[in-house]
């Protein structure tokens, strides 16, 4: 049942949520009693109560908001959490740190909707905040509920992924996946190589339209991340409750680093451009233990700026043409052993995947049918649901990553007023909502094998801030819920949605005005795509 209060309507909807009488002032005199483990949540809240109160609420033995972790609450599992809230105080406990993260979201989304802007303190002067009577018990679905945000096609400073990151630890998503190489832009620094950022990060225009256009913007495109940067990302993130998830393509979507290292290719001597067109690009990596050593050194420097569990290897779209023309390529399939070239995509993302493993770390890879990728590698499944099932009957742990469902580049819906979106069909809000991982009636023993779900946003035609965000919200909003508590129906969605768009408003988000020119007549689909 959907609570009548609006400001009760919160999304993700809690697992159990029941009002109570009466409500908590929050102002410059409240203070907060922390117990050990649970100063990384008391920190978080202190930072997002000060724009509204003009100060950061002070810590004190008798402080009447506990923030508590308590290991015996093992029933709130990783990230669940309970919170309580009445005339006298507020309580807030988890068996996890992370759990109380997931509650002061929840604290954020209880808070007047103005609070949640920036300015307000500024505007208004300090004042008190009430937070409503509540009882809430609250426990996760899927552990991984994630976005993925290409900055390759274009770039994004790290001031405005520090946004990003907010907008989804406000919505309890808690995995952003930077795509950071393509054959459009490399944006990961690496000291032993620094021209793939400084060449690769690099494209002298950018195609206008849909691949196979024939227009061009004539506008040069760069940008290019510092460890200190990305390092401080993590750390931004972590404190957040998001892990940032890096990806570097390989074998295909590689033009960018074949243009600063021609030696990488299957023609050494050719000299390529970073890529300016949108598709699927023919050029791939050489099979060499040169090459191969080369992207060693490259996750070697990754892991060391990511500590994520998870390294994400890309492994989507590989035209196998080069290996079949390059003598090197056929004679090193028959050294391997393999039936063919074509047969040294799964070669190759082996030898990465087992460097990884190697590292402590969990390698990620889009799958291309579900049963082909090396079985150390988590599975993205992007083309086809039933291969995500495919790859989980195989052993391998699933992200659900459906283009039909979880593609936010695909536009919101028709219409003259949508911006220019990947042509193809509509990914409209209900659509996202019904996203479904409940495993084949038959098999519910695989259901265990589906670590959650992920959003992504492709960004060939999608430059500013303001525009990923319209494709991003509401969008990313009903796949929280999905992810978090999927028994929450649609009607109840809706009607809650209603509430939080003040929350968006107040962020600044723009959720419901488009931005930019109207959207081009729509072309024919293409076949899915992961990274093109």
């Amino acid at each position: 049942m959907e609570p009548a209060r609006p400001e009760l309507a919160l999304v993700p909807r809690p697992r159990r949520l029941s009002a109570r009488p009466g409500r908590f002032r929050l102002d410059t005199g409240t203070r907060l009693r922390v117990t050990p483990g649970a100063e990384p949540a008391a920190d978080l809240l202190r930072h997002h109560l000060e724009p509204a109160l003009g100060r950061r609420p002070e810590q004190s033995p008798d402080g009447t908001f506990v923030l508590a972790v308590d290991a015996s609450l093992t029933g709130l599992g990783e990230e669940g959490y309970g919170l309580t809230v009445g005339p006298e105080g507020v309580l807030l406990r988890a068996a996890r740190s992370a759990g109380l993260l997931r509650g002061v979201q929840t604290v954020r989304q209880l808070l007047p909707y103005e609070a949640l802007s920036a300015d307000r303190a500024v505007a208004d002067g300090p004042a008190g905040l009430d937070l409503p009577g509540v009882e809430i018990t609250d426990v996760p679905r899927h552990a991984w509920r994630g976005a993925m945000l290409d900055v390759a096609r274009h770039f994004q400073p790290v001031s405005y992924l520090r946004r990003y990151v907010d907008l989804l630890a406000l919505h309890k998503l808690n995995v952003l996946q930077l795509h950071l190489t393509d054959d459009q832009g490399w944006r990961m620094p690496v000291a032993a190589y620094p021209r793939l950022t400084e060449v690769g990060g690099r494209r002298a225009e950018s195609m206008i339209g849909p691949a196979g256009s024939s227009r061009f913007d004539g506008r040069p495109h760069s940008g290019a991340y510092t460890r200190g940067e990305l390092a401080e990302l993590v750390a931004y993130a972590a404190a957040r409750g998001v892990t940032v998830v890096p990806e570097i393509g390989v074998p295909g979507h590689v033009r960018a680093a074949l243009a600063a290292y021609p030696e990488l290719g299957n023609r050494p001597g050719r000299r390529l451009d970073v890529w300016t067109r949108w598709g699927v690009c023919p050029n791939v990596l050489g099979v060499g233990d040169h090459v191969l050593d080369f992207f060693r050194t490259v996750l070697d420097e990754v892991t060391d700026v990511f500590p994520s569990p998870y390294v994400h290897i890309g492994g989507d779209e590989c035209p196998t043409t080069e290996w079949e023309h390059s003598p090197a390529a056929v004679a090193r399939a028959a050294r391997e052993h393999l039936s063919g070239p074509r047969e040294l995509h799964g070669w190759f993302l082996g030898r990465v995947a087992d460097h990884l493993v190697r590292a402590g770390r969990r390698p990620v890879a889009w799958a291309e049918t579900g049963t082909t990728l090396p079985l150390d590698c988590v599975v993205m499944s992007w083309r086809e649901p039933e291969h995500a099932w495919a790859a989980a009957r195989r052993g391998h742990e699933v992200v659900y990553a459906d283009h039909r469902t979880t593609y936010l580049d695909y536009a919101r819906g028709e219409g003259p007023l949508e911006p220019p979106g990947q042509p193809g069909h509509v990914v409209g809000l209900r659509t996202v909502h019904g996203l479904d991982l409940a495993a084949p009636p038959s098999e519910p023993e695989l259901a265990a094998r589906v670590l959650g779900a992920q959003g992504q946003l492709w960004t060939e035609f999608v430059t500013t801030p303001e525009h990923i965000e319209y494709l991003s919200f509401p969008r990313l909003c009903a796949l929280a819920e999905r992810l978090w508590n999927p028994a929450a129906g649609w009607p109840g969605f809706r009607a809650r949605l209603g509430g939080h768009a003040a929350r968006l408003d107040a962020l600044g988000v723009p959720h419901a005005t488009p931005p930019g020119p109207p959207r081009p007549t729509k072309h024919p689909e293409p076949p899915a795509h992961a990274s093109a």
